[in-house]
């Protein structure tokens, strides 16, 4: 599905460089973007646990190993 706010026709995640911004990024766009990413790399690895339902599963047991043997 195509991202709405990317007008520029361009893919995410080009490496390519880009034109300088006139202006600095301010803190509440970067918060913005960065509240984007972290939803988008939630919904990433709910997509992985549900099409790899294995690898998720032995991931949570390697985790609440981890957990288990941690020292506070």
């Amino acid at each position: 599905m195509p991202d709405p706010q990317n007008t520029s026709g361009q893919v995410r995640g080009d490496t390519e460089p880009r034109e300088p911004e006139t202006q600095p990024e301010t803190d509440a766009e970067r918060r913005r973007r960065r509240a984007q990413f972290l939803r988008e790399l939630g919904e990433a690895k709910a997509l992985r646990d549900r099409v790899q339902p294995r690898r998720a599963r032995a991931a949570r047991m390697r985790q609440a190993m981890r957990m288990r043997t941690f020292r506070w």
